[in-house]
């Protein structure tokens, strides 16, 4: 087992976001993987709200087209900084948070 320490880069947005006519979740994937970050997920929300406080929800009831999806990144801090610009670029709407991480790889 090894313990680096690196930093964890969190974007918040819409899943009806778009960049240049592509989802904005996989233009957003797509240039983390160019800037050749370590690793990003694309995480999709059951239900959340933001800026607008407007509650976006899976439920059957109140079906969202705007349900939150949340790119969790992980890299060094250094690489992890250079990408924030490039994100706060491409978000028109949405929320950025990065913090300390340790990175624990387990297995080879």
């Amino acid at each position: 087992m090894a313990i680096l320490e690196g930093k964890t880069l969190m974007a918040f947005i819409g899943e009806n976001d778009t960049w240049h006519g592509k989802p904005l979740h996989s233009a957003i994937l797509a240039k983390l993987l160019e800037l050749g970050i370590a690793g990003a997920t694309v995480l999709r929300g059951v239900e959340g709200y933001g800026a607008h406080h407007k509650i976006h929800t899976a439920s059957v009831l109140f079906l969202s087209e705007r349900l939150p999806l949340v790119i969790v990144a992980v890299d060094t801090a250094e690489r992890i900084d250079q990408a924030i610009p490039m994100l706060e670029g491409m978000i028109p709407s949405g929320l950025l948070v990065s913090q300390p991480a340790q990175m624990i790889r387990i297995g080879s």
